[in-house]
């Protein structure tokens, strides 16, 4: 169960106006009544869910202040899309897409976005098939917990070059993962420390692919 010290701590770090939180509020409800059956953040971490998931996903919101159109990639239990989902109802034609190969994340991701009311879609599709296909036009694309960013990277590529903004969430050793990133990709990334102390964001802009002879692993 979330303390509601903890919320405080939250909503004092990444404030909200009171629609916000009270779609905040739903979606954690959902959360705790689907987290019994189906695994969706870790159980260590409910107890600070606020500030460890929905907090860290708020501070997004700061980094790309105009952007309408989002892409979260391997959405799980909707951190951070759900999240940017309630936030975003405050900007005028705001959509997240919420990209989850697992059928059941993607079930409860779909009833997350329906009793919080936001605007969002989800695609049951593993994230490689679906950013291969999109044709749409985004402004950001993000990613938790989701994989090793020289995956990530390869991943966000043909959205970046596109024109959006990769925000990629990442733990305390970024350093290492940026290292064995830029063995198959060119890039310049913008490092943010996380507001939550839980790591840093990776804010790209461009992306190249290095050389074919260098292969990226799977």
């Amino acid at each position: 169960m979330a303390k509601p010290s903890d919320k405080a701590a939250a909503l004092a770090l990444t404030p909200v106006s009171h629609d916000i939180e009270t779609r905040l509020d739903a979606y954690v409800e959902l959360l705790m009544q689907w987290q019994a059956k189906t695994n969706l953040v870790a159980s260590s971490t409910l107890p600070n869910l606020w500030t460890r998931h929905i907090s860290d996903s708020l501070q997004l919101l700061t980094l790309a202040p105009d952007a309408k159109i989002w892409i979260d990639l391997g959405s799980g239990g909707g951190f951070p899309g759900v999240v940017l989902a309630c936030a975003l109802v405050e900007r005028s034609n705001a959509m997240v897409h919420l990209v989850e190969r697992n059928t059941k994340k993607a079930a409860f991701l779909r009833e997350a976005l329906r009793i919080t009311g936001t605007a969002g879609t989800v695609h049951l599709a593993d994230i490689e098939d679906y950013v291969d296909s999109f044709t749409g036009a985004v402004d950001c694309v993000t990613a938790r917990a989701v994989a090793p960013l020289h995956q990530l990277v390869g991943f966000a590529a043909p959205l970046v070059t596109k024109g959006a903004t990769a925000l990629l969430m990442k733990g305390q050793d970024v350093d290492t993962e940026l290292t064995e990133a830029t063995k198959y990709w060119k890039f310049t990334p913008r490092l943010h420390s996380s507001l939550t102390g839980q790591g840093w964001i990776v804010a790209l802009d461009g992306i190249e692919r290095r050389t074919t002879s260098a292969r990226q692993p799977k």
